[in-house]
């Protein structure tokens, strides 16, 4: 344990630098922090809601999030994310924290441009990423006062220590949040009144991404009941997130108000909050996230148990068709492949599927260089890549950028739109294409000798993706890799090594 901090390190802003709080024994970091404490409560969830919508509102953040994210078209991805880099960043070991904190740099450092009204945001800037931090505490405050259990003025305040330590190791100092608790109250509020904005980020997540969130892979095969229970719990969700949203906001942003939302936003958290009766190790955040997930054919324990719990999902939809048509189409039958497929378990898609599903990462229905970019990202944090490593990942992507909006751009407005995509039925498996496949199988190749073999493909395929490959034998070519590769993306058939990472939501 390292000593205390020096008075110059508060003076600069920075909160404890050690394992522990301020003088009261109380962690920082690790499984005895505050964070630790609240990170497997229900209630966590709708205050993770509530964050989301004040980050969206900053005009910088919501600019950001509207150009670069896949939040709308893989929430559950996202979200996954999103927790595991919450709970790398808050890990009791310095080095996991700082190698996160790293990633979370270099990622943020390729997000820059400029909204729709011409101003310039940058991912890396100070402020703005103290208001990101700002909002997961004030949430995290928030969601307790409402269900009736508010914390104590030394828990806040161990609590708020952590977040700033939180934010020194991304931004090197703390310095801009407020160094007192009772100074960060009228800063929070400050920020709510002057900056915050009605941003198409906030619009989009209060009153589009609850109504169309796709089902996760536990209710994929059954969207009769994913649909029923999405109309329920979406607007319901909306009108409790807008009720919890500061006041001042709400009015200068036209949020409505529905009559008896409060009553109903306290309820829900009050419910929520009881989850913290159940024994010990019942709920777990974490595993929640990765069984909602979970894609078929997965290694993991835990399949078994989704199989058994997807095969009674699909017997309720089936029984809810019969008793009350809702309409539409049934849940749908795997299609099959009109022609011999390449390798097992795959079927083609049609050219509107593959850019929706594929292409399209952030579900605005073009394709451009964040599509591209958010692949490049999920693909370098699964597999964990070092900074050259994820570079060279990243500049093959641009590489193949740039080949694909020279082909299919024919309006020269800078994007590929679906039409151009479907008009041109294009061959993607580019000399960029294959060079983005060769430096996929270069990191997997960690040992350098020209192939991959099972162990590095367990790492690739079984450790990263939750894949269970027990067909290699022997080594993994660079070729057969290659193929492999370009197949998925050029032939636009599914599969079972690249959907789980590239195509589920």
């Amino acid at each position: 344990m390292t000593t205390a901090p020096t008075d110059a390190s508060r003076a600069n802003g920075a909160p404890p630098t050690d394992a522990e709080g301020p003088g009261d024994g109380h962690a920082l970091f690790g499984p005895d922090s505050q964070f630790s404490a609240l990170f497997d409560d229900p209630r966590w969830a709708l205050a993770m809601i509530r964050a989301t919508v004040l980050e969206a509102a900053h005009p910088q953040i919501g600019a950001a999030l509207v150009d670069n994210s896949t939040f709308v078209a893989h929430p559950w991805r996202r979200l996954r994310n999103t927790f595991l880099s919450m709970r790398r960043m808050f890990d009791v070991d310095p080095a996991v924290r700082e190698r996160e904190a790293a990633r979370l740099n270099r990622l943020h450092t390729r997000m820059s441009g400029s909204d729709s009204r011409g101003r310039a945001y940058d991912a890396r800037d100070r402020a703005t990423r103290a208001w990101v931090v700002a909002t997961l505490f004030e949430s995290a405050v928030t969601m307790c006062r409402m269900s009736g259990q508010p914390l104590s003025q030394d828990t806040m305040e161990r609590m708020y220590a952590e977040y700033r330590a939180f934010l020194a190791a991304l931004d090197g100092d703390a310095a801009a949040l407020p160094e007192e608790l009772h100074d960060f109250w009228r800063y929070f509020d400050r920020v709510v009144e002057n900056e915050l904005e009605n941003t198409e980020a906030a619009r989009v997540i209060l009153f589009r991404l609850f109504d169309h969130l796709p089902a996760p892979a536990l209710f994929d095969g059954a969207p009769t009941l994913w649909a029923v229970g999405r109309a329920v719990a979406g607007p319901l969700l909306g009108a409790i997130t807008v009720a919890s949203l500061p006041e001042p906001y709400r009015r200068r942003a036209g949020l409505p108000e529905m009559p008896g939302t409060r009553t109903l936003m306290q309820g829900v958290y009050v419910v929520a909050g009881l989850g913290r009766f159940l024994p010990e190790g019942w709920l777990n955040a974490e595993s929640v996230i990765e069984l909602l997930s979970l894609p078929a054919g997965s290694d993991d324990p835990r399949a078994r148990t989704m199989a058994a719990l997807q095969s009674r999902i699909k017997r309720a939809s089936a029984l809810l068709r019969l008793l009350g048509p809702l309409g539409g189409d049934p849940d749908p039958v795997p299609a099959t492949d009109p022609e011999p497929s390449a390798a097992a378990g795959q079927v083609r898609r049609s050219a509107e599927e593959f850019f929706r599903q594929v292409l399209d990462q952030t579900g605005d229905g073009h394709l451009d260089w964040p599509d591209l970019a958010a692949m490049a990202r999920e693909l370098s944090t699964r597999l964990d890549l070092d900074e050259p490593e994820e570079t060279r990942l990243y500049d093959a992507f641009a590489a193949w950028w740039r080949e694909l909006q020279a082909a299919l751009d024919t309006d020269g407005d800078g994007r590929v739109s679906a039409a151009e995509y479907a008009a041109a039925v294009p061959s993607l498996a580019g000399p960029a294409l294959i060079r983005v496949a060769e430096v996929l199988f270069d990191v997997t190749d960690k040992d350098g000798d020209g192939t991959i073999d099972a162990d590095e493909h367990r790492a690739l395929f079984r450790t990263a993706f939750h894949r269970d490959l027990t067909t290699l034998h022997g080594t993994y070519g660079r070729s057969a890799f290659v193929s492999d590769f370009l197949s998925f993306m050029s032939a636009r058939r599914t599969s079972t090594l690249y959907d789980p990472l590239l195509a589920d939501a």
